[in-house]
C-alpha cells in the first residue's frame, strides 16, 4: 500500500516550488485537474491559495475531500 514519496516541481504564482507526494496522490491530482479542465499547476495553485500549513499535506487532504464528495472514485 502506497509508494515512496516523489519530489516534483510545480509552478505557483510564477515561481517553481518542489512538492513531495506519493505517486497515488500525484495520479489523483492529475485526474482531478483533467476532470476540471485545469492544468496540474493551476489546481495546485488553487489549493495553495486556500491552505493553512504545509502544501503537501493540504494536497493530500484535498484529494481525500475529492473522494468524500464523490469527485474521485475507483479507476
Amino acid at each position: 500500500m502506497g509508494t515512496k514519496p516523489t519530489k516534483r516541481s510545480v509552478v505557483i504564482a510564477g515561481h517553481a516550488t518542489s512538492l513531495t507526494l506519493e505517486e497515488e496522490f500525484w495520479t489523483d491530482l492529475r485526474r482531478v485537474a483533467l476532470q476540471r479542465g485545469q492544468s496540474l499547476n493551476a489546481l495546485v495553485a488553487s489549493v495553495d491559495e486556500g491552505r493553512s500549513g504545509n502544501l503537501s499535506s493540504a494536497l493530500r487532504l484535498f484529494v481525500l475531500d475529492c473522494y468524500r464528495r464523490g469527485e474521485l472514485g475507483p479507476d
